[in-house]
């Protein structure tokens, strides 16, 4: 981590509605600590303030805090970033800090909070801290409870945390450009008692998705339903990092959506319960059970389970095509297209060209050359040969022995002998086909173009 050591101390143009502006103004302003790594960083232990048990962000961190006086001040800077969506692309975001999404802050249920915001964008932006019961003046609607931050300006927003729970945060300011382009973050208030709610191992992160064509470094702002790259935190499978768990831990996920769709997020090997939703915890006899939980456009979720399953287990949004890189849209079925004549002739024109999609859209093992700046649809690769996902996927790591702080990734499972599915090598009968099934190799119909707008 780098820092902006006395990057904005006195800086002119700090100001907030009502009777805050003097004593912001009166306060020098805290450092805005920068974080360049896109792996996921330790939790922050809290050394000044109330005590808390701290949270994970996957392939991301919290922002530290400064106590002055009694309140909690951080120092968030809205700028361009560049962020490594998954090793071999990168992309030109908008976020805080030096990464898209922005760190994670954590406080305490009655903390104080005061929050610097600093604009190095080249247009005006704001923050709305969602899902916060706060005075209106602090709710950061540019034009309605606020003017904007101007860039080169700083604002200052301050209210008590007064409930704990799971939260985020984004600009309501032009915020298709900029959510499109990646400001958001995630908030996490804890309770004032560290033994409510106590996991072992509290991971979050939120929900993203961005537009940028292969050779491209921009996301394409416009694009309102089609996007072409489902992420976590801005990271796309395999660059997202694994949840590392001790097993028969409690563990806890926290999720927020702030894409334009909604996320049925789906874990192997468990069941968990829905803990907690945007207004709070779920009381324990409230509670219930699912192996997928759907989240909305603009909503946050927790869901708990033990870890007493050990192993490597996905964990992914169950819409198919988020779980895809940069694919293109805009193509035929050609399933059971005999495309063999056709590629003779186009290898005589343009040798190397490659049949494609007459078996089924698996790209295991076609190693092709990409565009400049992309990923390759389905890029992970596990002890077993191709993961054929990438987006919105990730894996829980389950193993024993761990120590209670250790996140590093211990490597593939050793699943015990006998407990891995193989090929039988036994007797087989003959396969039975259905009454009017086509036979191999028969097409019936014709291709046609499909897309998947609207999902």
């Amino acid at each position: 981590m780098t820092t902006r050591r006395n990057f904005i101390t006195g800086a002119a143009g700090a100001m907030v509605g009502a009777s805050l502006v003097s004593k912001a103004g009166a306060a020098a302003i805290p450092e805005a600590p920068v974080q360049s790594s896109p792996a996921t960083q330790p939790p922050l232990h809290p050394t000044s303030g109330r005590p808390y048990n701290p949270v994970v962000t996957l392939n991301g961190w919290s922002l530290p805090w400064r106590m002055k006086d009694g309140v909690k001040e951080f120092h968030l800077v809205a700028e361009p970033v560049v962020r490594e969506i998954a090793p071999g692309m990168k992309a030109n975001l908008w976020g805080y800090n030096g990464q898209s999404p922005g760190p994670t802050i954590e406080v305490v249920e009655g903390d104080k909070v005061r929050i610097f915001v600093t604009n190095k964008l080249p247009e005006a932006t704001t923050i709305h801290w969602h899902g916060q019961i706060l005075p209106s003046g602090m709710d950061g609607v540019a034009g309605l409870v606020q003017p904007a931050i101007a860039p080169g300006k700083t604002f200052v927003y301050e209210f008590v945390a007064r409930y704990a729970g799971t939260f985020m945060y984004h600009p309501h300011s032009d915020e298709m450009t900029q959510m499109a382009m990646g400001m958001m973050g995630f908030w996490v208030t804890h309770p004032k008692d560290p033994r409510r709610h106590a996991v072992d191992r509290d991971f979050v992160f939120l929900l993203n998705a961005y537009d940028i064509e292969p050779g491209n470094y921009t996301p394409n702002v416009n694009t309102m339903l089609d996007f072409n790259l489902w992420t976590i935190n801005s990271r796309a499978f395999p660059g997202t990092d694994p949840m590392v768990v001790r097993k028969d831990d409690k563990v806890r996920i926290r999720m927020g959506n702030l894409t334009m769709t909604n996320h049925p997020f789906h874990i192997h090997g468990h069941r968990f319960e829905v803990t907690g939703t945007d207004g709070g915890w779920i009381p324990p006899s409230a509670r219930w059970p699912e192996v997928t939980v759907d989240i909305g456009v603009g909503q946050m979720r927790a869901i708990e389970f033990v870890a007493d399953n050990p192993g490597d287990w996905a964990f992914h949004c169950h819409k198919s095509h988020h779980t895809m890189n940069a694919m293109s849209h805009a193509m035929p079925n050609l399933i059971g297209v005999d495309q063999a004549g056709v590629a003779k002739k186009i290898n005589d024109l343009v040798p190397g060209y490659m049949v494609m999609g007459d078996k089924g859209g698996s790209m295991g093992g076609m190693h092709m050359a990409l565009p400049e700046n992309t990923l390759p649809m389905m890029a992970g690769r596990g002890p077993f040969g191709d993961i054929e996902m990438g987006g919105m996927f990730t894996v829980i790591k389950i193993r024993e022995g761990l120590a209670r702080g250790d996140y590093r990734d211990p490597g593939w499972y050793k699943h015990p002998a006998g407990t891995v599915a193989h090929e039988w090598t036994g007797p087989v009968p003959d396969a039975v086909s259905a009454p009017g099934a086509p036979a191999s190799g028969e097409v019936i119909g014709t291709a046609r173009r499909g897309g998947h707008e609207g999902h």
